[in-house]
Order: C-alpha cells, then structure tokens, then sequence
C-alpha cells in the first residue's frame, strides 16, 4: 500500500501536501480561525488607536478612522460568515477577501499617516496567513507584495526628502528579507503539520478499525476473555466469560474487583500468581453457580508485554468450558465413527446379500420344519443386519449431500397421505390416525427423504404406543405466526421419556432398545438439517384434558411459491 504523501512514484510538493491534508485538516482550519481572530483584534486596535490619539490632542483623520471601522466590519464578518477550506490555492476570492483587505488596509493607513505612526510591524499578519494557509506561490507572492509596497513608501519619502530617506530603503530591504524568512519558515512549518496530521488521521483509522476487529473477535470468542490488572480489577470480559461464569457478570459496571463473588475466588488467585511469577499460568478450576452445579473450567493467563515503562502489563484470561471441551471431542469421534461405520457397512452388504439369497435357496429345498425355523431365523436375523447396513449408509449419504441445493417441492398433505397409508399397509399397524390440515402447503423437500423421515418417525412410534385407536397419530397443519410455516407432527401414546433420554434423542448410535441401530431419529435430523428444517420432540396432549403423549414435530422450511409471494 503506498503512501499518499507520494504519487506515480515521485515526491509529492508543498502544494500537493497542502492540497492533500489542508482540505480536510482540522488543525489548518483551526489556524483559520485564529487569524480570523487575529485581523478582528487588530483592526479593534485601529480603531481604538485612532481614538487614543484624538484624545491626547493630536490631529483627527476621519478616514483613517473611516478605514479602521471598514476594516473592522470586514473582518467581523469575514470571520462570521466566511468558511475557508485551506490551502488558499492562488490570488483569488479567499486571498482577496483576507490578506488583500489587510494589504490594502494596512498601506493605506501607512501612506495617510506618514511619520506619525509606523504600520510596518502589521504586514507580518498577511504574510504569516498566506504562508501558513497558502501553498508556496501564495505565500511568496504576498511577501514580495510587502516587499514592494515597504520599498515603494521608502521611494516615495525619498522623493519627497532626499536627504534623509537613505534609511528607508535599508530598513524596507532588511523587513522584506525578514518577511521572506518567516514566510519560508511559517510554510516549512505548516507543510509538516499538514502531514503529520495527515499521518495521525491514518494511524488512527487504522487503530480505530484494528479495535473493531479485535472486539469482533473477542465478543463472537467461544472462549472467555477477562482482562485484570494487577490490583485485581477487571478492565473487560466478552459474552462468553459470563455464560461460563455464570454469577451475573454482564450486570456489574466495569472495572470492577475480580474477587467481588466468593466463586471467583480462584481466578483472583491465579491472576496474582501470573502477576507475581510474571509467567503464564494454567489450571482446572471448579466455578460454582448461580444455578446448578459447579462448572470444570480450564484456566489460562497471559501477560500483556510492558514496552512502555509508563504501562503496567494486565493479565489476560482464557475461560474454556470443559463441558463443551468433551462435546466437541465426543463429535469429532462421532464422526470418525461414522466414516468408519459407512466403510464397515459397504463392505458387509455383499456378504449379507449372499447370506439372504443363500438361506432363502436352502429354505425352498429344505422339508424339516426344525431346519425350516432355522433358516427362518438367518433370513429374520440378515435383514435386520440390511436394515442397519441401509441405516448407517444413509446417514453417510445424508451428511453428504447435506450442502447441496434443492429445487424439488412436494404438496405436505398428499405426500403424507400416501406415504402414512402406504406404511400402514406394509406394517399391517392398526390405531393410526392422519388428519391433514396444511391444505396446499408446498414444502421445500425432496420426495424420497420425505419418505424416510415418515418412516422413521412412523417406525420409532410404533415401538412404544399403545394398539387402541389413536395410538399414533399423523397431523399437519400451518403454525401460529406471521410466518405461518408449515409443520409435520406424529404423536403416539408411549410411555415418557427419561430426561436422560430426551437429551440425546438425536445423538448417532444412541436407542434405549437393545436391537435398534441408535441411527433412525439421527437420520432425521440430518434430513431435515440438510433441506432447512427443524426436528424436535415435546411430551404433550393433542387437546385439552386428552392423555399425553410423545410428540416429534418437524418444522418445514418456506417453499419458493411463498418466499416470491
């Protein structure tokens, strides 16, 4: 990234720098405002100078009196109504209506009033303002302008008074040089405030921006962060240090004492001790809570690098669930497992399909009922062996395609109308009930994997519900809201389920039947993840005073009809 202080590969002017830092320079528009200041002062002075004069007798000029109240009006309302953008870029309005008025102004009381009083020391004020808010012609220029009106009085009193106009002419020379030398200075000077300031505008964007960074990423941390100094107070802590600490942390005003909560304790020390051994610490703490039991925290500290002898270092502190710690390495194993299951599965599926088609041969030659039931059972036993098989791989195949976009739409109510009845038939289930009620309801799913999540949660109902009429129940219907989208429910009248149950419903390899795979309601939610849809499951009655039951529902996903209406 180049610099702005450079363009096309070459060194930038004064007029550039100028042009660059002064349009948006708040300290050369503060000096604006100081000159402005400083013309209004000055032509104050005038006036009252003309009017201390008039008092100590000497003779009254009405226009040198005329043109300090002129002057004075029009400094007023230069600096009222004027707003100047510096740099002044040449002999134009803004110059005419500043250091012209002064130039004028000035020679024109220096002329009137002859020897009585010297105006020479004022045209420092136009110099030093086309210097320090001009670019170098400007300023230069107005120099040699003074230059030549103090060289042109100097003649013009020599005119009038040869003999002794000879120290005129010096006094102008030495003043102009004098002026020549401020005004080189003066710019040199606002040149480099333009630039620093211009590089301090820069430094502190690019701070300002590496702070919102640096919040971004400690506020969306899974982590907790605490930044301690060494009196044990805390200067900041993100969200997740009061989720893990759980004592109301969010509420308290910052700083405040780490050690304000008897649970906090422990950290309190640790810090001490990274303070006192000024090298990181790390450590398993017990945090107790506000609820529940005490949560295993895993502690880490880091001291801040004190470069500046002016700045003491803070400790910065990691909090890192350990519960969370164990989810996300139970996951990663999860997963694992079912890569491996996946290439367990495929390589099983020809034998057992060798297996189903060898006993089902032995059976039609076979007359013994005793050797008949056994073959009957390898036949039962391998397509149970398929049915796991089929399981994993399409869980394996669901995780995926779980990426992919989907354009097929099926109408809920008919699809599920089938499907129900078709699963009815080939599972001879009686007491099933469907009532439809999302009548033209178009969902975002493709058809097959509607059917293998009604499958699924058909197949895991029948398990537990009872055999009266209305034991399972099939139901759709639209949800309350604005969004109103469409949902999916079957219910059945089992018994309820454990709390250690329910939390890991919809965990792979996890059934609380023994000759279940664990992988039917996994797969439903792998579906449902993969076409937008949420699954979930509640203990509830379908009406008011009915019996209770085990409910999973599923929430389907707007379809693009609706999304375009």
């Amino acid at each position: 990234m180049s610099s702005p202080l450079w363009s096309r590969g070459e060194p930038v002017t004064d007029w550039d720098v100028l042009e660059l830092g002064g349009s948006e320079s708040t300290a050369l528009i503060r000096l604006w405002r100081g000159f402005m200041a400083a013309r209004c002062f000055v032509a104050l002075v005038l006036v009252l100078l003309q009017g201390v004069a008039f008092a100590l007798g000497q003779t009254m000029q009405p226009l040198a009196i005329g043109i300090s109240a002129v002057y004075l009006v029009t400094a007023w309302l230069t600096m009222r109504y004027t707003r100047l953008q510096p740099p002044i870029r040449g002999f134009t309005a803004p110059w005419l209506l500043t250091v012209g008025v002064d130039l004028a102004a000035f020679t024109t009381l220096q002329v009137m009033q002859g020897g009585n009083v010297n105006y020479t020391p004022l045209f420092a004020l136009p110099v030093l303002m086309s210097a320090v808010l001009g670019t170098v012609v400007v300023g230069l220029g107005t120099t040699s302008t003074v230059t030549l009106l103090l060289l042109a009085d100097a003649g013009w009193h020599w005119l009038q008074q040869p003999v002794d106009s000879s120290g005129r002419f010096v006094q102008a020379a030495l003043t102009g040089t004098g002026l020549f030398v401020v005004a080189l200075l003066a710019h040199e000077l606002a040149r480099r405030l333009a630039r620093e300031e211009a590089v301090a505008q820069r430094n502190r964007s690019s701070a300002q921006m590496q702070a919102q960074v640096n919040d971004l990423v400690i506020e969306t941390l899974s982590e907790g962060v605490l930044v301690i100094d060494a009196e044990g107070l805390v200067h900041a802590a993100n969200p997740a240090a009061d989720a893990i600490l759980g004592q109301g942390l969010a509420k308290l005003t910052l700083p405040f004492p780490l050690h304000a909560q008897p649970a906090w304790h422990a950290l309190a020390a640790l810090a001490r001790q990274t303070f006192a051994r000024r090298a990181p610490q790390s450590e398993e703490i017990p945090v107790a809570q506000a609820r529940g039991a005490a949560r295993e925290v895993r502690v880490r500290t880091r001291l801040t690098p004190a470069d500046d002898k002016r700045l003491d270092s803070l400790c910065v502190m990691f909090l890192q669930d350990l519960r969370e710690l164990e989810a996300r390495i139970r996951t990663e194993k999860l997963a694992a497992m079912g890569r491996m299951s996946a290439a367990v599965a495929h390589e099983i599926r020809n034998p057992l399909a060798a297996i189903t088609q060898a006993s089902a041969l032995l059976n039609e030659d076979l007359t013994d009922p005793a050797h008949r039931k056994l073959t009957s059972m390898v036949q039962h036993n391998a397509q149970r062996l398929a049915r796991i098989v089929d399981d994993v791989l399409d869980v394996s195949r669901a995780r995926q395609q779980r990426v992919l976009s989907l354009g097929e739409q099926v109408v809920l109510d008919p699809a599920v109308q089938v499907l129900a009845e078709e699963w009815i038939r080939q599972t001879q289930r009686k007491g099933v009930q469907v009532s439809l009620d999302a009548a033209g309801s178009d969902v975002r799913f493709d058809a097959e994997h509607l059917r293998r999540l009604l499958v699924n949660l058909l197949d895991n109902a029948s398990r537990y519900a009872g055999k009266r009429e209305g034991s399972i129940q099939v139901l759709t219907s639209l949800q309350r809201g604005a969004s109103g989208r469409p949902a999916l429910m079957v219910w059945s009248d089992g018994a309820p389920l454990e709390p250690a149950v329910q939390r890991h419903l919809f965990e792979p390899f996890f059934s609380s039947e023994s000759r279940s795979s664990g992988l039917g309601l996994f797969l439903c939610r792998e579906l449902c993840r993969r076409h937008g849809a949420t699954i979930g499951y509640e203990r509830r009655a379908l009406v008011q005073g009915g019996p209770e039951g085990n409910e999973f529902f599923v929430s389907f996903a707007a379809s693009e009809n609706r999304l375009t209406q």
